[in-house]
């Protein structure tokens, strides 16, 4: 995608509503696909909550969870979602009914992460256990189909690709397994993975770690293309997204400051530092997927906040 000569798009800090209604802190948010402006939310408090982003009103919440809600992915379609925590099982939800339709037992200790494939065909969750475990959501049969153990450490991260998964750990690797050839490439980080997104192409993959860093990676050989700083990342897993049109990179931290980079000169753009605008760990950070003009950040604070554009008057 060609940029513009005058750089990324600026970033959404306009404040337009604050999704608050979790009990304590909220460990993940997704927007709905497409051009809807729904936002799934997953919190400390069990729940995942569904919300209207333009008019800032909750519209329907789903308790199943016996723990801490870490993960969330929604489906191509939005029919259904997914959610995992500390209860070992993954959840899969009818979005309309609001009721589980699966719970996919099999991980030995918490789930952080669980992720569909794109046509909602297989769905990948990683776990405190080490392992990833790939589901057929087709069969009948509620096994996990294959397993992965690569990783020495807890898994806090995955993307299900086309022909490939992407997994980071808290061992310092990303590992990619090429689902077409059997092959898998480590790479090692040196600190704890907590967050890897891919750009579009799957040709590049930003990854978020514990030394207050966040690379952009080529997915084919490792090589490192960028590096992004100034931000506060040691602790908590807080993960960073590409901006619109995958020009800029955007992340909260512990702080509660959002900062964001030029993605191609890796410079912080303005302001810098940028304000504080959560009490606590920003835990997740997502752009809509179409529209230019709005984000949101997540924080143990306990809201979600939707960041739009200033309207010129």
């Amino acid at each position: 995608m060609t940029q513009p000569a005058r750089g990324p798009e600026p970033l959404p800090r306009h404040l337009h509503t604050t999704l608050a209604a979790h009990k304590g802190p909220v460990n993940v948010a997704r927007y709905a696909k497409g051009a809807a402006k729904y936002i799934l939310t997953g919190g400390q408090d069990r729940t995942v909550k569904l919300w209207n982003a333009n008019l800032g009103t909750q519209v329907k919440t789903f308790a199943a969870h016996g723990y801490e809600v870490l993960s969330i992915s929604v489906s191509h379609d939005n029919a259904q979602f997914a959610s995992s925590g500390g209860d070992r099982s993954v959840f899969v939800w009818d979005v309309a009914t609001a009721v589980t339709t699966r719970r996919l037992a099999g991980h030995l200790g918490k789930i952080h992460v669980v992720e569909f494939n794109d046509d909602a065909s297989v769905l990948a969750s990683g776990s405190f256990d080490s392992s990833v475990r790939l589901w057929d959501l087709r069969a009948q049969n509620r096994q996990a189909i294959q397993v992965l153990e690569e990783a020495r450490d807890a898994v806090q991260t995955l993307h299900v690709g086309s022909t490939y998964i992407t997994t980071g750990s808290l061992d310092g690797h990303v590992r990619t397994y090429d689902l077409r050839k059997g092959e898998l490439r480590a790479d090692y980080m040196g600190y704890p993975v907590t967050a890897v997104v891919p750009t579009q192409d799957s040709q590049t993959l930003l990854v978020t770690t514990l030394d207050s860093h966040i690379r952009l990676m080529d997915m084919a050989n490792g090589k490192l293309l960028n590096d992004f700083a100034g931000h506060t990342n040691a602790e908590y897993r807080c993960r960073a997204c590409f901006g619109h049109g995958e020009a800029s990179v955007v992340c909260g931290d512990e702080k509660g400051t959002v900062w964001a980079w030029d993605l191609l000169d890796a410079k912080a753009l303005q302001p810098n530092p940028p304000p504080q605008v959560h009490n606590k760990v920003i835990t997740w950070t997502e752009h809509h997927p179409t529209e230019k003009g709005e984000m949101f950040t997540a924080s143990a604070d306990g809201t979600v906040k939707v960041w739009r554009q200033a309207e010129v008057p």
